[in-house]
């Protein structure tokens, strides 16, 4: 029996050997230059995302400065950093499909996000582009400027008592009170709790680590999604968390469709999820299942709760903290609106230069999502700097890298708004930044984003012109990769005193 034993341990070895000696030598990839590790063995990504804080995308970078532009992270995805290539995989029309299982494993279902057929995508999105676009953002703006006009009201609360206020989680706020009021026509009100629904974004946060585990070993994602929710609470805090959210998701789109089905209708505001429920809003609308609108729900407010919130606390944490920009911003404000109390539209913001620049700064240092977007190449393969690549592979890059290179971003870390102020120059650089990425597959809300960014900021900029932020570390401003960024948990917050 022990020989029987030793025999299964020494076939299995020789094996396990055999692909190695394949991946590293004998496959289509491998020529393509990286450490061998990754080459053999999806444990090399899962090693970095799961340790030391989830910075996969910075030994990412490492490797690109020690390999060249073209590097090999895992057995069957390569990565690129050369500027150039960002269009060739993610312009309108490309025929890459998302990575199924990279996108799979964040737990969004028939999502039009995470659904890897570019066809299928086309059609799911079709029904949600017109919830989106400037027009409908635009006949949205009261939404937003009632949000901010909560921030500011806390703000002016907080200069008369001279206190601190927390502008990390109350910039976020802004996101998730929009996003729920126009969304479902339930806002979640962080705006007015005292501490801005911290414990939210601290749900939401506890998601991440999960997903990196569920990429490695898919079958843990199916065997934890059947775990009855008590159980699930007791065994894992991110799974608890991760079944809650998408019960109280469930919860809103089932409240919305009773009212539907009992005909109740307000017509004063047409919300996102009234619209795709709602059998007679369009001429030929196919009404989508309950778990379908969950899911879409749910990529909704996961994609509200950091990325945007993350692009106005840097924005306004590096103008605070330069007084020379701090300035700059405020002269511009006051010259466009004489009368700091009347409310700031997003159109004339939006066409001030100087609010303009600090809004792309404060994106380009934001990144939306700071890792690797994986594609499927297909067929016949593809060439990039001089490697080929067949189809099949996973490629991928990342705005983390685009908008640091220092061809086109020089001091890439600085936070520099005179870099954009140039007409010419800016719409060169314009091609480098992807915060929320390009095509087809790029983000649905950017419009929505860009009203909340430009409204927040200019608003609070105009009306508070002293304020002074509370000292960040270098380790404070780390971001810690779960696709969205996240500031480390024991990060001193983003505060101002006005």
């Amino acid at each position: 029996m022990a020989w029987g034993y030793s025999y299964l341990l020494l076939a299995a070895l020789v094996s396990l050997v055999s692909l190695a000696i394949k991946r590293v030598f004998f496959d289509p990839l491998s020529k393509i230059p990286g450490p061998k590790v990754a080459a053999i063995t999806h444990l090399y990504k899962t090693y970095y995302n799961v340790t030391g804080g989830s910075k996969f995308y910075l030994q990412v970078e490492r490797l690109h400065q020690k390999y060249g532009p073209v590097i090999r992270i895992a057995p069957d995805e390569i990565h690129l950093s050369d500027p150039e290539n960002y269009d060739k995989i993610y312009r309108a029309g490309s025929k890459y499909s998302k990575s199924p299982t990279f996108y799979t494993a964040f737990g969004y279902g028939t999502a039009a996000f995470s659904t890897p057929s570019n066809e299928l995508h086309r059609v799911r999105r079709a029904a949600l582009n017109p919830l989106f676009s400037r027009k409908r953002v635009l006949d949205l703006e009261d939404v937003v400027q009632s949000k901010v006009s909560k921030l500011d009201q806390r703000l002016s609360k907080a200069a008369s008592n001279g206190e601190e206020v927390d502008l990390h989680h109350g910039l976020r706020a802004i996101s998730v009170d929009t996003i729920t009021d126009y969304g479902f026509g339930r806002c979640y009100n962080l705006l007015d709790r005292d501490d801005f629904g911290t414990q939210f974004f601290d749900t939401m946060r506890e998601l991440g680590p999960a997903v990196w585990f569920f990429q490695q070993w898919p079958f843990l994602q199916s065997l934890a999604l059947n775990i009855p929710p008590w159980l699930a609470k007791k065994l894992s805090k991110n799974l608890g968390s991760f079944m809650q959210l998408q019960d109280e998701c469930r919860e809103n789109i089932v409240a919305i469709k009773s009212t539907l089905d009992a005909g109740v209708k307000d017509e004063s505001r047409t919300t996102i999820f009234h619209q795709l429920l709602d059998p007679n809003a369009t001429e030929g609308h196919v009404v989508p299942s309950v778990d379908n609108m969950r899911d879409e729900s749910f990529v909704i407010l996961s994609a509200a709760t950091d990325t945007t919130g993350n692009a106005m606390t840097i924005a306004m944490y590096e103008v605070v903290a330069n007084p020379a920009v701090y300035a700059k911003l405020a002269a511009e404000l006051n010259a466009a609106f004489p009368d700091p109390s009347v409310t700031l539209s997003f159109i004339t913001l939006e066409k001030l230069p100087y609010l303009s620049a600090v809004v792309k700064e404060g994106l380009r240092l934001s990144y939306g999502v700071i890792g690797r977007l994986p594609r499927v190449v297909n067929e016949p393969g593809v060439s990039f700097n001089g490697f080929d690549i067949p189809p099949g592979t996973n490629i991928g890059m990342s705005s983390y890298m685009m908008h640091r290179d220092p061809d086109h971003f020089p001091n890439p870390d600085s936070f520099d708004p005179e870099r954009w102020i140039e007409p010419i120059a800016a719409r060169k650089l314009d091609k480098y930044l992807v915060p929320f990425s390009k095509g087809q597959r790029q983000c649905i809300g950017m419009p929505l984003a860009y009203c909340e960014i430009y409204v927040t900021l200019g608003t609070l900029f105009r009306r508070y012109q002293t304020l002074k932020a509370m000292p960040l570390s270098e380790e404070d401003l780390q971001f810690e990769d779960y696709f969205a960024p996240y500031r480390p948990v024991l990060a001193k917050k983003f505060r101002v005193k006005v």
